[in-house]
């Protein structure tokens, strides 16, 4: 964490001589007790620890007694933690051009369904080069079918759109368990389910 951020956290809290209020709630793991501030301040002193204030706006104010530098490390920890769990969403970019090969789809099409899986959006594009924004029917088509095949795994945020010599398709990951199954796989996991069954039980008549 930068120093900055340490600062503001030692900024976030009031501690010993800095909580000026008459009484304060001092919790631990026994239960809590509202007493004087300066009672709480010697008890801190005769642990060995700190008076932090850890609830402002509660009436009166709630305290706890420990040392103020192993707090501060493990509330780093605790947000270094949360920022690495907060998913970063990335827009990934996929090329065509008006007359993409089978081949050349098939490939891109696998890329645009590992970032859709990896959580991160798809901008799919067809790029007009000179004359050949003539075939933008065919670059809609193309984008059409790309987003089709993509159901399974992501939606369209926006249809197909011409901005300039582009034209551009936006998709965002579906959420996690959510991914509705195509038909064709839908088929496919039949057959072999049932495929399993029946060698199981060609295994069982052997077997007798």
């Amino acid at each position: 964490m930068q120093k900055n951020d340490k600062n503001n956290l030692k900024n976030q809290y009031r501690v010993n001589e800095q909580i000026h209020i008459r009484e304060v709630r001092v919790v631990s793991d026994e239960g809590s007790e509202v007493m004087p501030t300066r009672k709480a301040l010697d008890l801190a002193r005769q642990q060995g620890v700190d008076l932090v204030e850890i609830s402002p706006n509660a009436q009166p104010p709630v305290c706890r007694l420990i040392d103020y530098s192993k707090f501060l490390y493990q509330q780093k920890k605790r947000q270094k933690e949360m920022k690495q769990k907060q998913v970063k969403v990335e827009v990934k970019e996929i090329r065509f051009g008006p007359q993409t090969d089978e081949h050349d789809y098939q490939f891109k099409l696998k890329h645009a369904q590992e970032f859709l899986e990896e959580g991160n959006k798809v901008r799919a594009y067809v790029f007009f080069r000179g004359r050949s924004i003539l075939f933008k029917e065919q670059g809609e088509v193309l984008l059409l079918r790309f987003a089709n095949d993509l159901e399974e795994f992501g939606k369209v945020e926006q249809m197909p759109k011409l901005e300039g010599k582009k034209m551009f398709l936006y998709m965002a990951p579906k959420k996690v368990g959510q991914a509705k199954k195509s038909q064709q796989r839908v088929d496919r996991e039949k057959r072999e389910a049932e495929a399993k069954a029946a060698a199981k039980a060609g295994k069982i008549e052997s077997v007798e």
